[in-house]
């Protein structure tokens, strides 16, 4: 019998290509670390905050796109990095993926 594991990397992705931090928000894990520009990194923020904060930067720096620049898979944890796009310069995105109950969910993102 095989294990069926769903990839949320796709959906991810597509979210960050749509601008639209509220789908983003669906893969996190139950807390994330959380790193902002000109923002302290918050460790073990929950879910919720995490979401508002993400929802929020997304929306005062007019995000509306994104390019995937690198995904690796490394046992169970996932990579993925690229650049946020707005009208302005990008920010750049990294994620951290772990498996959990078989879908992956964001443990760590970084924006800067």
């Amino acid at each position: 019998m095989s294990f069926i594991r769903f990839d949320n990397s796709t959906a991810i992705v597509n979210a960050l290509k749509a601008g639209n931090a509220e789908e983003l928000s669906k893969y996190l894990d139950n807390f994330i670390d959380l790193k902002l520009p000109e923002k302290e990194e918050i460790k073990n923020i929950g879910k919720n905050q995490a979401g508002i904060a993400i929802q929020s930067f997304f929306k005062q720096n007019g995000i509306k796109g994104f390019e995937l620049s690198s995904q690796r898979d490394m046992n169970g944890t996932m990579y993925i990095a690229g650049k946020l796009q707005n009208s302005v310069k990008g920010y750049n995105i990294t994620m951290l993926l772990k498996t959990k109950d078989g879908s992956q969910q964001i443990i760590t993102l970084r924006i800067n």
